[in-house]
């Protein structure tokens, strides 16, 4: 078996022109799709950055991790003004931010009620103690 090698060379059009023409279609066609896509407005993200904000806010946020819950709702406003300028990229990094915020804020909240939960639990555990101890030191009647 013989192995044959070719020679090629690329092919010659006859309209140099059309090389350019296509180039350029090329280029329009590519910027009109990315800019189709940066037109379209992040509503899911929107969403779940606001259904976040309300979750930490119904969690006790602004009561227990007000720094945080703060921050999401400035950030929730802030993408909803760039949602508003139909800025669409920085309303979703705005919105994306927020979430966040807000996540922490809603845990930081669960957390300190916890905490308090279990400081309630053990002040009634050392009030039933000293009731105990009263009731060991006073005479049977």
């Amino acid at each position: 078996m013989e192995l044959k090698i070719m020679k090629t060379r690329p092919a010659v059009t006859a309209f140099p022109q059309l090389r350019g023409l296509k180039l350029a279609a090329l280029a329009l066609g590519s910027s009109l799709i990315l800019a189709g896509c940066a037109g379209n407005p992040p509503t899911e993200q929107y969403a779940l950055a606001q259904s976040a904000v309300n979750s930490a806010v119904s969690a006790g946020g602004t009561e227990y991790a007000a720094v945080e819950t703060k921050s999401a709702q400035d950030k929730f406003k802030q993408a909803e003004i760039a949602m508003h300028d139909e800025h669409y990229e920085q309303a979703k990094v705005f919105a994306e931010q927020a979430e966040w915020d807000a996540r922490v804020a809603e845990r930081k909240a669960q957390a300190v009620k916890a905490q308090k939960a279990v400081q309630d639990a053990n002040q009634g555990v050392q009030d039933i103690r000293k009731e105990g101890q009263y009731n060991l030191q006073q005479p049977a009647q």
